[in-house]
C-alpha cells in the first residue's frame, strides 16, 4: 500500500512577521501510524525539498510521543528534506493520501491548482483521504462535477472557537469551520482540543492536533477494508 502525505511549502503567518508552517504532531503522528503498519510512504510538498515547520509546533507544550520520537528520527529528518513536488506526483500512483494541518496550507494548498486538482483525482478515483486541523480548508476549490466535494457530507475541522484561542482569527485568510459551513458541509465539532475525527466514506477528517492519530487510523481502516 502506498500513502501519499502533502505538506505545505508556505512558512509566513499573514503579516505578523512571524512564521509558520506544517504543525509536527499533525505529521509525524501519522507518518508512524502508516510506517508502523507497513506501508510506503511518499512525501510531497509544492515547492518540494524541506517543508517549514511552524515554530510553534516545536514548543515543549507541544511535545507528544509522536514528536519526541520524531525529534530523534534522522531518517525521517532527512526524508522530509527531500520531499517531491507536487507537480510531479499523482493520484494514481497511490491508494490514499493524508494531509497534515498547521497555519501553512491555508495559505499555499488551498489555491494549490496542483494540490486542489490531485484532490479531485483522488476523489473520482473512490480512495481515501484524510485532512487533519486546518488541513481540511485545502478542501475549499477541490470540486466533484462543479460541486463542492464537502458539500453535504459530514466533517469536522479546526474550529473557530480554537482559532479564537490561539489569537489568530484576524490573520488566518479564512476560518476552516466557517468556510466548510459555507460550502454546504455538515460541520460538527467536539470540545476544543479534544480528539475528534469524522468519516464520511473516503473522506475523513479531524478537528486538531490531537486527533492526528485517529485520523490516520480511520485512514488504514479504510484501506484494510478495501484490501478485505
Amino acid at each position: 500500500m502506498k500513502i501519499l502525505m502533502v505538506l505545505t511549502s508556505h512558512d509566513q503567518l499573514g503579516d505578523t512577521g512571524k512564521k509558520t508552517g506544517f504543525w509536527v504532531e499533525e505529521f509525524a503522528a501519522p507518518y508512524y501510524v502508516f510506517a508502523d503498519a507497513g506501508y510506503d510512504i511518499t512525501l510531497a510538498s509544492p515547492k518540494g525539498d524541506q517543508p517549514p515547520i511552524d515554530p510553534a509546533s516545536t514548543t515543549e507544550d507541544s511535545q507528544t510521543e509522536s514528536t519526541r520520537r520524531f525529534n530523534s528520527d534522522e531518517e525521517l529528518k532527512k526524508k522530509l528534506a527531500h520531499t517531491k513536488k507536487l507537480e510531479h506526483v499523482k493520484a494514481s500512483d497511490f491508494d490514499a493520501v493524508f494531509y497534515p494541518g498547521g497555519h501553512g496550507p491555508l495559505w499555499d494548498l488551498a489555491n494549490d491548482l496542483n494540490s486542489i486538482a490531485l484532490i479531485q483525482d483522488f476523489y473520482a478515483e473512490k480512495k481515501p483521504m484524510a485532512f487533519v486541523c486546518h488541513a481540511p480548508g485545502v478542501l475549499k476549490n477541490a470540486m466533484d462535477h462543479e460541486r463542492p466535494i464537502v458539500r453535504g457530507k459530514n466533517v469536522t475541522g479546526f474550529a473557530n472557537s480554537e482559532e479564537e484561542a490561539v489569537g489568530l482569527s484576524e490573520v488566518v485568510p479564512f476560518q476552516v469551520q466557517d468556510v466548510l459551513n459555507q460550502l454546504g458541509a455538515n460541520y460538527s465539532k467536539a470540545e476544543d482540543w479534544a480528539p475528534y475525527v469524522m468519516v464520511d466514506h473516503h473522506l475523513i477528517t479531524g478537528q486538531n492536533p490531537a486527533s492526528s492519530e485517529k485520523a490516520a487510523q480511520a485512514l488504514v481502516d479504510k484501506l484494510q477494508e478495501a484490501a478485505t
